[in-house]
């Protein structure tokens, strides 16, 4: 599955787990960088990597959170909106391309199944 998103992905530069934080974000603008971390099962420590990587690309503003100087709040930058509006494009069209052959309650039947396994690891 990795390798079929990263194809999905081909050019953007962006992988799954920098997918992951930008998707946060974009929906939680101003979100805390630890919040984001814990939404995705990332340790706080290898929080730092990606989110210093995205803010070196220009896609993610990091401001200190003025109630825990310790931590940083995160918001998405124009460039930010762009990238991930660009990849949720190409994610998309691949969704679709992969599931051209399934009727709508084949599609029903799939998301319950894997909401069950969701449950599951929950």
């Amino acid at each position: 599955m990795a390798s079929d998103f990263s194809r999905a992905l081909e050019g953007t530069g962006i992988r799954q787990v920098l997918f992951g934080i930008l998707s946060i974000v974009d929906a939680n603008p101003g979100v805390n960088q630890g919040t984001v971390g814990r939404m995705l099962g990332i340790q706080r420590a290898n929080m730092v990597a990606p989110v210093n990587e995205m803010a070196e690309r220009g896609w993610i503003d990091r401001q200190t959170d003025p109630s825990d100087r310790r931590a940083f709040i995160l918001s998405l930058t124009a460039a930010g909106e762009t990238m991930f509006a660009r990849a949720l494009t190409q994610i998309r069209a691949h969704e679709a391309n992969v599931l051209s052959d399934f009727d709508s309650r084949d599609r029903q039947h799939l998301v319950a199944l894997l909401a069950r396994i969701e449950a599951r690891e929950g």
